[in-house]
């Protein structure tokens, strides 16, 4: 456990179980937490994209992998694609539950941020030198958007080409008091202070499915933290839509949790912005 982290606020983080598989040390201040299951070759491409971009020359890579049964994560191609760790969840829960196991390891490790991006090869991992360089400088919460000037949206679905500019972002543009472009984006940065704010609590079991997204989207701004959003680009496959959320209900349970977040029932019980 890091110094800085009480002893009794540690045993308090409600952190699904989880196996280090393999981790070669902290190397780098920051890193990037890569959440994948079964993504075959697309978690492999975009590692190669990673490594043409020098990455883990400026974070360390660690992927959280949720239960892949694919063979996509052999670790020796792992390392050579400069890997630096990779944790395996065991526990209970989807993504929101896979980046508490990340997000848990990496504060125990002492890195000083956070930058996560999606393991479907989706999003282009150049920026992530400048979402690192806006941790540095002390931002908070470094969100990626397709929507910003300069961003570039590629094949994406109208139904969620619409939703995120006309519900989703303005939503939570609303309730939180910063205007988002781009809310349903993995592709995220986050410091280590804001994580660790007792106001923000993002270690608890509420957070299993997407809530922890929307939820820090709401609750960080609301707490006074420096927020800004990137230009980045989204591409979408032709003919393809890599997306672990589908169909109606799958769509209505990211409205819920839309809702609740934008009410505050997410938010630390007694916890006031």
């Amino acid at each position: 456990m890091n110094q800085d982290i009480d002893p009794s606020v540690r045993q308090g983080w409600r952190v699904p179980a989880f196996e280090t598989v393999y981790y070669g040390g902290r190397q780098r201040r920051w890193c990037v937490v890569i959440p994948v299951i079964n993504e075959g070759a697309r978690i492999g491409r975009l590692l190669q994209r990673m490594a043409a971009c020098g990455v883990a020359q400026q974070a360390d890579i660690l992927i959280v992998d949720g239960g892949s049964t694919d063979a996509s994560l052999e670790i020796g191609r792992l390392r050579s694609l400069g890997v630096a760790g990779l944790l395996l969840k065991i526990g209970p829960g989807r993504l929101s539950a896979q980046l508490r196991c990340a997000y848990a390891f990496a504060l125990d490790q002492g890195y000083e941020g956070i930058v996560t991006i999606d393991g479907n090869d989706k999003d282009d991992p150049a920026p992530i030198a400048a979402f690192v360089q806006c941790l540095a400088d002390g931002v908070d919460f470094v969100q990626a958007s397709r929507f910003a000037p300069g961003g570039l949206a590629e094949n994406t679905p109208l139904s969620r080409d619409l939703a995120i500019r006309l519900v989703h972002a303005p939503l939570l543009s609303l309730s939180s008091g910063f205007r988002w472009t781009d809310t349903t984006q993995g592709f995220r940065g986050y410091s280590r202070r804001m994580l660790l704010d007792p106001r923000v609590a993002p270690f608890r079991d509420v957070f299993t499915g997407y809530e922890l997204l929307a939820y820090l989207s709401h609750r960080v701004p609301r707490l006074g933290y420096r927020c800004i959003e990137l230009p980045t680009s989204r591409r979408y496959p032709p003919g393809e839509v890599p997306t672990k959320i589908n169909g109606l209900r799958g769509n209505w349970r990211v409205l819920c949790v839309l809702v609740n977040a934008c009410r505050g029932r997410y938010d630390p019980a007694g916890a006031a912005a």
